[in-house]
């Protein structure tokens, strides 16, 4: 269950919105002025989204906006009665997700929040490390590494994208037409030796690295594939 965090001096409407997100399936928290705001998403690391009032106590709504992205990216939602488009511009600057001004409706409040809280879990399930592993080889997708038995081993940008292709869809018989139009964006050429000489250095290397283990063999007449 997402965790929604209500920054609003004003109790009534911080009530309002915390029951209808509540109504709505998120769990809900709410925070009566700017120092609670910024110790409580500090705190709580598993708040989801920050709906915030620009006119809070102790500490106003763009610094806590600022305080905030200092240790955090989670997404925000700015409310505030500042109807002009500097206003919006430069919150959006400084790191705000979404701007909606008062008074608002609520069903438009949970379109945002619902729209925000997609472009962020898209995002983070970008940004994450994805890791493709075979026996003792592990590639980094993020990074555009692979070790083999804890060892960096050094690739060409080509040899990489063979090894990720095929580390992708391990059960495959990668043709060598397969192979070279996937990574060279290119028709493929018959008597082409391009893509035997790269799959010789891989498994060069690999050998190296490992030489307790085979990591693709040669299907004759076929192509390549892993040997998992």
């Amino acid at each position: 269950m997402k965790k929604i965090l209500t920054a609003e001096d004003d109790r009534e409407i911080n009530r309002l919105i915390c029951e209808y997100l509540s109504s709505q399936g998120y769990e809900t928290l709410s925070a009566l002025n700017g120092l609670d705001a910024v110790r409580m998403v500090r705190e709580q690391e598993d708040i989801s989204l920050l709906i915030l009032d620009l006119m809070l106590p102790f500490q106003s709504g763009d610094m806590v906006l600022t305080k905030i992205r200092e240790f955090t990216d989670i997404p925000v939602i700015v409310v505030s009665a500042k109807s002009d488009t500097r206003s919006k511009i430069d919150l959006i600057r400084m790191g705000a997700d979404d701007y909606l001004t008062k008074p608002f409706d609520l069903d438009e409040l949970l379109v945002r929040v619902e729209a925000v809280l997609r472009r962020y879990d898209a995002k983070s399930a970008q940004d994450e490390v994805k890791l493709l592993t075979c026996k003792n080889l592990t590639l980094d997708v993020t990074a555009g590494t692979v070790t083999v038995c804890g060892s960096v081993m050094s690739l060409t940008s080509k040899e990489f994208s063979i090894l990720e292709l095929m580390l992708q869809s391990p059960r495959k018989l990668w043709s060598k037409a397969n192979l070279f139009e996937s990574v060279w964006g290119e028709s493929y050429i018959s008597d082409d030796k391009t893509v035997k000489v790269h799959m010789s250095n891989i498994r060069q290397k690999l050998k190296k690295l490992d030489p307790d283990n085979e990591y693709i063999e040669t299907v004759w007449g076929m192509g390549y594939r892993l040997i998992t």
